[in-house]
């Protein structure tokens, strides 16, 4: 296989595997999030848009030739039925921390750029836990570093293993410190909001939102 003509989220991860990769590894080596990998492990199915094709494309042709063929014989088992071992973490084993940061009456989302044809969607601000790292410290930095603003954490809301992407995610009710919400990071997010508490479901779907998410909400009000 000396052409792909077209990346989807299957193909991606087993470029991943022919490169011996982590997920924190091969996203550097492309220059995205780390989340988008875990988006390729949770949706094998997924299209990547236009730029990735082209980070995709580049990844592959710079590839040593023992790697070109590990990922051939990797798309030629995954064509005949054959299971495939990534040799990579699982995407269970992502930490995500997820930060609800409130301020008076609203709580700050932001919209990120999606891999697949729905485009877009609203999530709360969220950051990969590495190893060795607190969540909580990842909550208040992964905040400003996407949006601009300060917060704190002002309890756990507990953890769960999303229903739709299959990560691990640490949920933190933060409070707002200082700062003006900015799309700070363009190439994952299109926007940052703050939406009135009583509206996030208008946003994100209520059927994914962590419950505790929504009581916490609603004792705020």
């Amino acid at each position: 296989m000396d052409v792909i003509e077209v990346w989807s989220g299957r193909y991606a991860c087993l470029l991943q595997s022919a490169l011996r990769l982590t997920n924190e590894a091969f996203a550097s080596q492309l220059g995205i999030a780390v989340r988008t990998v875990a988006t390729w492990h949770a949706d094998p199915s997924v299209v990547p848009r236009a730029e990735m094709q082209q980070l995709l494309d580049t990844a592959y042709e710079k590839a040593s030739n023992a790697a070109r063929q590990r990922f051939a014989l990797l798309a030629a088992r995954e064509g005949d039925g054959g299971a495939i071992e990534t040799g990579t973490p699982a995407v269970q084993a992502l930490r995500v921390a997820i930060s609800i940061v409130v301020r008076q009456s609203a709580v700050l989302l932001v919209c990120r750029r999606e891999e697949d044809a729905s485009g877009i969607t609203w999530q709360f601000p969220a950051g990969v836990i590495k190893p060795g790292a607190k969540p909580e410290t990842v909550t208040v930095r992964e905040t400003l570093d996407e949006t601009g603003v300060h917060c704190a954490v002002r309890q756990s809301l507990g953890s769960r293993l999303h229903p739709v992407t299959g990560v691990l995610c640490e949920y933190f009710l933060c409070e707002y410190l200082a700062g003006e919400a900015t799309n700070s990071d363009a190439v994952e997010n299109v926007d940052v909001m703050w939406v009135p508490r009583n509206s996030v479901t208008r946003f994100i779907d209520a059927d994914t939102i962590f419950p505790p998410i929504l009581a916490a909400l609603e004792e705020q009000t």
